[in-house]
């Protein structure tokens, strides 16, 4: 079986079964990183919008209220079904969910005027091929908005968060540094506008609970977090229950 296939499996084993968790997740349905999502939104007003790997929809919500259409996307056909409930519920008729891989997208040239993900790229088995199908997708002078966990600029603390993430994930591919996202935007063809840095703090026992880490990988973390170097643990601010915060990054960008 081709690596993307398996990796497509994982990720969809690993976030089917907890969809509904992801959609309730105030972690993810709040945040900096989310305003900032929400106001490219409404600067560009109605629109026909892509949420690519939306997750718990979190961001279609956001959209919903302002955009003429929103396609919330993802691998996972329980995680849509879950949006779809949620989008009901509040009464979001302008959202339809589509099922695919974010490397090759069942839509048009030009299809849409901006496209959005949150925390999903990290996921990505190929992110410059998604990059250039975000682009192919976008109407001339459409916006992309990428936010993402990103990877310190220190090597060491880039070392144990990637650690972590896989320990806790096994679908997590890598969070990208923020020169590595300014690096692969550019080649796709993006004009890139604001990068906006942030940090998010994590509360240790929801963030392992979400993903279902078996407990010999939840020591396996707590073990890498009493052997880090003092440098390391300052830059996470990890605390002595394992609460840390996460460096992330919101990247707006034109085609």
């Amino acid at each position: 079986m081709a690596r993307s296939a398996t990796l497509e499996n994982l990720v969809t084993s690993q976030f089917g079964s907890q969809a509904a968790a992801y959609v309730a997740s105030s972690v993810h349905a709040k945040g900096e990183d989310l305003a900032l999502v929400a106001e490219a939104i409404a600067a560009r007003g109605p629109a026909h919008v892509l949420d690519l790997g939306c997750g718990g929809g979190h961001v279609s919500f956001a959209a919903a209220p302002v955009a003429a259409q929103v396609v919330a996307y993802d691998l996972s056909s329980d995680m849509l079904a879950a949006v779809a409930e949620e989008a009901t519920r509040r009464g979001f008729a302008n959202i339809a969910t589509r099922q695919g891989s974010v490397e090759q997208l069942p839509f048009a040239d030009a299809s849409f005027d901006m496209v959005l993900s949150r925390y999903s790229a990290h996921h990505w088995g190929d992110v410059p091929a998604a990059l250039q199908e975000a682009f192919r997708v976008l109407r001339p002078g459409g916006t992309l908005v990428i936010a993402d966990a990103v990877a310190p600029a220190r090597a060491v603390c880039d070392t144990f968060l990637q650690a972590f993430e896989m320990l806790r994930d096994p679908s997590h591919v890598r969070d990208y540094s923020i020169r590595e996202w300014q690096a692969m935007l550019a080649a796709a063809g993006f004009i890139l506008g604001t990068t906006t840095p942030g940090r998010q703090p994590l509360e240790f026992t929801s963030w392992i609970t979400r993903m279902r880490t078996p407990p010999v990988f939840v020591e396996a973390i707590r073990a890498l977090q009493a052997a880090m170097s003092e440098e390391v643990r300052q830059h996470f601010a990890v605390e002595a229950d394992g609460s840390f915060v996460l460096d992330n990054a919101v990247f707006v960008a034109q085609r």
